[in-house]
Formats: C-alpha cells, sequence, structure tokens
C-alpha cells in the first residue's frame, strides 16, 4: 500500500489501537490516513496545523488527539477524529521544535534545535520538567520506562541521559564524529544504539555512556536517519540510500535489507499498532505501508560481511550529578529563527 502525499513528509505516526496514521509535512499540514488490508489508504482530514513545516507527530491521549510540533515555535493538540483545534502553544519552545516521543499516557517530550528538551505533563496542563541537554539540536530521544530516563541524541555528537525523577540531565557522553541521528534501547535495557551520519551503529552499555562500547561498520557509509526496534535482538535501519535493512545486534550483523523504499533517504520508519504493517516515509513524497510478515518471510540470519570494532568504554555511573560539556560540532544543523518568545503553559485549553 502506498500514497503519493504530494509534498515532503516529515514524520509519521500510528495510532496506537486502530487503523490510523498520522502524517506531517514539509507544508505545516497534518494529514490523518485510514488504512486496510487490500485497499488504498483513505484520507479521513487534512489541517494546517503550522506556518512552518510539521517536524513530528505523535498520538496521544489513547488516540483521542495528536500532538505536532513546528520551526514556528509551536506545539498543537488536534482533535483526531474532527481535526478540530484542542490546544495551541504558540510559544512552547524558543527554539524551532523538531521532535517529540511519548514517554507514559500522559505526558510527552519535545526537543528543539538549541539542544533543549521539555516534557508536557497533560494533567497538570504545563512543562513539568525541561532539561538545557545539548548545545545543537535534538536529532533524536527515546524513553526508558522502567528508570524513568530519556535519552537524546544531538546534532553536537553526543548523547545524554536525563532523569525524569531528578530533574536533572544526569550524563553525557564524549563528543563522537559519527553524528548520532538515531536512539534505540535493546538487549532488554542494557544497550543503546545511535545510528550516525557515518553509517556506523554506535553501542553504549547502560551505566557506562561516556564512550561507546563498540561500533559497528557493516552498514557501509550511508548515514542511519531512522533506527526502530523490533525486538531485542533486531533492529531496523533507514538509510539514506533508501535501503530498509534488518540488522542483528550483539553479534552485530546485517542479516538482510528487506525493503527499497525509493532511491532517496528514508525519512521515518514506524509500526502499526498490531505490528502487521511497517511504514516508511522517504524525500520522494511517497508513503509506503510494508506487510511486515512478507518483509520477515525467509530472511536468512547468516551473517553477511559487517564487522564489529570494539573499543574501550569508561566508567560512568548515570545517577552521577557531573555533566560533560559538549564539545563543538563541525556538523550539519537545523535551526529555526533566533526570536526568544516567551514560554507559554500547553495543554491550558484541554
Amino acid at each position: 500500500m502506498e500514497v503519493h502525499l504530494g509534498k515532503l513528509p516529515f514524520d509519521i505516526d500510528f495510532h496506537p489501537s486502530n487503523p490510523l496514521i498520522g502524517v506531517g509535512l514539509i507544508t505545516g499540514d497534518l494529514q490523518l490516513y485510514r488504512y486496510a488490508a487490500d485497499s488504498q489508504p483513505q484520507r479521513l482530514f487534512e489541517v494546517r496545523a503550522h506556518t512552518e513545516s510539521c517536524r513530528a507527530v505523535r498520538f496521544i491521549n489513547e488516540g483521542r488527539a495528536i500532538v505536532t510540533c513546528s520551526p514556528d515555535f509551536s506545539i498543537l493538540v488536534t482533535d483526531a477524529e474532527t481535526g478540530a483545534t484542542i490546544a495551541r502553544s504558540e510559544n512552547a519552545h524558543e527554539a524551532a521544535v523538531n521532535r517529540l516521543v511519548n514517554l507514559t499516557e500522559t505526558t510527552i517530550a519535545s526537543g528543539d534545535d538549541e539542544g533543549c528538551i521539555k516534557v508536557w505533563d497533560t494533567r497538570q496542563q504545563t512543562c513539568c520538567n525541561t532539561f538545557e541537554a545539548h548545545e545543537e539540536y535534538i536529532s533524536d530521544m527515546t524513553f526508558s520506562a522502567d528508570s524513568g530516563k530519556l535519552l537524546a541524541t544531538s546534532g553536537d555528537g553526543t548523547l545524554s541521559v536525563c532523569s525524569l525523577r531528578r530533574n536533572k540531565v544526569l550524563t553525557q557522553s564524549e563528543f563522537s564524529e559519527d553524528e548520532p541521528l538515531s536512539v534505540v534501547i535493546m538487549k532488554n535495557g542494557q544497550k543503546v544504539i545511535c545510528g550516525t551520519q557515518n553509517g556506523v551503529l554506535l553501542l553504549y552499555s547502560w551505566g557506562y555512556m561516556k564512550d561507546c562500547s563498540d561500533r559497528f561498520t557493516g552498514l557501509q557509509s550511508n548515514s542511519i536517519d531512522v533506527l526502530l526496534k523490533l525486538d531485542e535482538d533486531r533492529v531496523i535501519t533507514g538509510s539514506e540510500n533508501g535501503l530498509i535493512s534488518l540488522v542483528g545486534i550483539l553479534p552485530n550483523r546485517v542479516i538482510q535489507p528487506i525493503a527499497e523504499h525509493s532511491e532517496c533517504p528514508v525519512e521515518r520508519l514506524a509500526f502499526s499498532h498490531d505490528k502487521k504493517y511497517l511504514g516508511s516515509i522517504s524525500h520522494d513524497q511517497m508513503l509506503k505501508l510494508w506487510d511486515l510478515d512478507d518483509l520477515l518471510n525467509g530472511v536468512g540470519m547468516a551473517p553477511s560481511g559487517g564487522q564489529t570494532v570494539a573499543t574501550d568504554s569508561d566508567s560512568d555511573n548515570m545517577e552521577e550529578d557531573v555533566i560533560i560539556p559538549p564539545q563543538p560540532n563541525s556538523g550539519n544543523r537545523r535551526r529555526g529563527n533566533n526570536a526568544q518568545p516567551s514560554i507559554s503553559d500547553f495543554f491550558a485549553d484541554m
């Protein structure tokens, strides 16, 4: 199944229980589609969510609402049934907002182009945590529910660990020339995997985050723009060459490319609520829904020539209070304008 969106997509998210998928577009529009087997996805609505691009999309409140964010500093909550605006924070951040991640049933986190992360509590209807974690844009975030820690990667070349319980940045990795673009937690919480601009997978050991413990170079030199955890031992990667690959972690190996979205970079990957479908978007302006069973059927488990390069790890207890300052990075940076609006309460109208 596929849909030509007609505009460059930045993010997708599946509804947590129904066959719906939301898409954020470069024009600032939010689109919602219903999908079904053996038929083309049907667009239910399109709303102009933001004055600038819609960079991230997440369903919240058991799928009743959709949160989006934008370089125009705003975060919007849209009714998932009607497309009506529920609440809007015009000045949610002081810089362009480019990432969203669900934390719990009632909290989400947003990251901006200046390295600031905020946690929003829908019950208290306000921002409840702020972390000045990085000096460059937040490229990705993931959450460890068991420990209450939020992990983020950034264009400043570092990985950070923030504690929601203590409201502080616990630790930050040393600078890496392999700029991290994506992050997942695997091996039952024991390993953190980062995809990088240079096509290297960086493996960090939980509790020892100052330096990576392994570097996997089997994906060659293609930028790994997105990681999607399949299970504790396997991750799906989306690369700038348009390939979607299945990769094993410890032992590190490229199991096999499982799909090719196009020759354009894969912008985002996501699973449907029942993990029947894998959704992908790319610079070719296409939304594609792949049958996951078909993709994985017959995939061989033999290594395909990738290599693992071990590196030394520095001891790093994540409960320590010392924060390692990030070092400058000469890589690309996505930024909004330099306006400094005040921070307003979010969800105040919900």
